[in-house]
């Protein structure tokens, strides 16, 4: 028997692209356009995290490319070692501004940046107290696998139910009185675009004098004219750390790591994800941080977003479909099962229209939508009728 033999016998993929739905890799040219082009064809790109449209504006195109004429691709090593670069501090003191919080880190990539801070701060030496950690059943994957990184492993783990926070008070009030704790929640929660009930989490994370992360990946950008989840509640000084990826409204790839002095410069010498990684290239920071200046300005953007999602939502829902809590320019479209999923997608695929397609363990079946402040008026009414084309072969009778 071989470790590989798996590898062999996972045929799925195959089975799926032999009848034309194999929703996955798609080569797409154009990501962060509303209109982004396949084999010579176009299709409207209602997928893309791109949410204020800002990663393939001039002016950031143009300071990527200043940066890479400056510094060339890459960094060429470690930011512990000669991989640090005033670029990068600079894109730290203006993200660290932007948000609201004293200081910041910036890691490789966003997937990363939660490696860094969750595995770092639950990890357990010899003699370390209990940590453990109390997370929102719905967060990103990422946060689960910084957990499991750390030394505590999957003893750390308590779920708690989705934006539930009587049921994190139950939680916290079973830990030992001896235990360090660390509640993880969303801003935005990816697959049902709806927002963290942060008062309420605040509130109980308060009384038991609790840590609290929020990975802000879907709130950055959009929410607060773009500052955030956080902002949004009027809790920014209440949250101890958020962690941000660049590859949603940030138009780039990369993360951030936002919290007081202390805790960035414990990050910044104690996580492996930075010590024993290459940093951000110049081209990312640059685009970055072009990026956040525009949201200074730009405050159009954040506010054009949000119509779209809701009149998408107001559209959607009243031709028959569940789009669920959605309150964000993610709008999930509930179906009742994975072939359903693969099925919509392809018809919507024919008809000009690209979604994205989940099933389990990411999610239960749905198509993912997510909508950029560059779709227009046309766009939209586009999407809707291409669902209101398919709703009769979809919609269960």
């Amino acid at each position: 028997m071989s470790l590989l033999d798996k590898c062999a016998a996972y045929t799925r993929r195959d089975e799926l692209r032999e009848v034309g739905l194999y929703p996955y890799y798609t080569p797409f040219e154009g990501h962060g356009r509303p209109v982004a082009r396949l084999d010579g064809n176009e299709y409207l790109m209602c997928g893309s995290n791109s949410y204020l449209g800002l990663s393939v504006d001039p002016r950031v195109r143009e300071a990527a490319r200043t940066a890479i004429d400056d510094y060339g691709t890459s960094f060429n090593g470690s930011r512990l070692l000669n991989g640090n670069s005033k670029l990068i501090e600079e894109l730290e003191a203006e993200l660290a501004d932007y948000f609201g919080k004293p200081a910041a880190l910036v890691v490789g990539t966003g997937y990363q940046t939660n490696l860094a801070a969750v595995g770092t701060l639950l990890y357990r030496d010899l003699g370390d107290p209990k940590r453990i950690a109390l997370v929102d059943k719905q967060v990103h994957a990422s946060l689960i696998d910084g957990i499991r990184l750390s030394r505590s492993a999957d003893a750390a783990l308590r779920w708690f139910r989705h934006n539930d926070a009587e049921d994190l008070d139950r939680k916290l009030a079973a830990c030992p009185s001896d235990t360090e704790t660390l509640v993880i929640v969303d801003g935005v929660y990816s697959m049902e675009g709806d927002l963290c009930d942060l008062p309420a989490i605040v509130e109980v994370c308060r009384r038991y004098d609790t840590t609290l992360l929020v990975d802000d990946a879907h709130g950055a950008s959009v929410l607060a004219d773009g500052r955030g989840t956080a902002a949004h509640f009027g809790l920014t000084d209440d949250v101890d750390l958020m962690t941000i990826s660049f590859g949603k409204g940030l138009g780039s790839c990369g993360g951030v790591v936002l919290g007081s002095e202390i805790l960035i410069q414990y990050l910044r010498n104690h996580a492996r994800g930075v010590i024993f990684s290459s940093g951000l290239g110049p081209a990312d920071a640059a685009a970055v941080l072009e990026t956040v200046r525009i949201m200074r300005d730009e405050i159009w953007r954040p506010k054009r977003v949000l119509e779209i999602a809701d009149e998408i939502r107001r559209s959607l829902t009243a031709l028959g479909y569940d789009v669920g809590p959605s309150a964000s320019p993610i709008v999930p479209v509930t179906m009742p099962d994975d072939a359903t999923v693969f099925t919509a997608w392809r018809k919507l695929m024919d008809l000009g229209v690209y979604t994205n397609a989940v099933i389990g363990p990411a999610a239960s079946p749905r198509l993912r939508t997510s909508w950029m402040a560059t779709h227009t008026p046309e766009h939209v009414d586009r999407a809707v009728a291409a669902f209101a084309a398919i709703r009769d072969e979809i919609l269960p009778r």
